[in-house]
């Protein structure tokens, strides 16, 4: 054993103590998010009597979970599935037109010199702080004056724009595309929208990837929104569509099998988006630096 192995050894055996504490710590915060979310699997698998009956983490058994499955997608002549269509185009539609819109106005903002850029970037940046809450009734009275509220435009039309989606594709695209092969490409008499095309987009893939999975979370998330502009419920996302149901789940006659229908629903409205994730999650490994340029 060399003596820089013999010096690291000990080092090493010092900070061993000190990690069993930070385990602890992060294993009580993964505890803290993942028992609501057993929890929801749990209920998922109950029947009314037996999700009131008394508190249990454990499932009341297979049968029961086909019946609720059942209940669900045949409820009111399949109208949850309707719903979950809705989110799934909601959020796949407005994702994909926020990410090309970020990644083209990230283009233009570190690439390009042009009068008020400082004074535009900013205000994009303070886009960012205000919450989306804020801006759901100014939305409403847009969308109102135009005869557009109660359509899938009055949802979709505020989700492609993304000021976040917009920082993070300037800090991208300021590191990952170097000015020189820009230039270059310019010379050899390519116009901006196919260097824009053929060589900003391709580089720029993990990027494209983290914007447009923050803006489906976004977008999936956006019950508020939605609250506010559908009146129509074929046209409500799944968020709503589950609102509503626990809201009658507590009005005099309600069927008991409702709320097995919104514990449920609850739970397959979370695999769409743990799917992507999953399915996502191989454009985030290289790092910045492995996938940009090296000089």
């Amino acid at each position: 054993m060399s003596a820089v192995t013999r010096a690291a050894s000990p080092a090493r055996s010092k900070r061993m103590p000190g990690s069993i504490p930070v385990g602890l710590v992060m294993g009580l915060f993964a505890l803290y998010f993942l028992i609501p979310v057993w929890w929801l699997v749990v209920a998922a698998s109950k029947d009314a009597g037996s999700l009131y009956s008394g508190f249990s983490l454990w499932f009341a058994g297979p049968d029961r979970v086909l019946d609720n499955l059942r209940l669900t997608f045949t409820y009111e002549h399949g109208i949850y599935l309707r719903w979950l269509a809705n989110s799934v185009g909601y959020a796949v539609i407005g994702g994909v037109a926020a990410t090309l819109l970020a990644a083209a106005a990230g283009y233009a903002f570190a690439k390009f010199q042009f009068r008020g850029r400082s004074v535009l970037f900013t205000l994009v940046l303070g886009g960012v702080l205000v919450p989306q809450a804020a801006l759901v009734l100014p939305l409403f009275l847009m969308m109102s004056a135009i005869h557009m509220t109660d359509t899938y435009w009055s949802v979709l039309l505020p989700s492609v724009v993304d000021p976040f989606g917009v920082y993070l594709a300037r800090i991208y695209i300021q590191s990952m595309v170097p000015d020189d092969l820009l230039n270059a490409a310019r010379i050899d008499g390519a116009g901006e929208f196919r260097i824009f095309r053929s060589m900003v987009l391709p580089t720029l893939t993990p990027g494209l990837v983290t914007i447009f999975f923050f803006q489906v979370v976004a977008i999936w998330n956006n019950f508020f929104l939605a609250l506010v502009m559908l009146k129509n419920s074929s046209l409500y996302p799944v968020t709503l569509g589950l609102n509503v149901l626990n809201g009658q789940t507590r009005t005099v006659g309600a069927t008991p099998d409702l709320i097995s229908v919104v514990m449920m629903g609850s739970l397959v409205s979370i695999l769409p988006l743990a799917g992507s994730f999953f399915a996502l999650q191989k454009y985030w490994r290289p790092s910045l630096v492995s996938s940009g340029f090296n000089g």
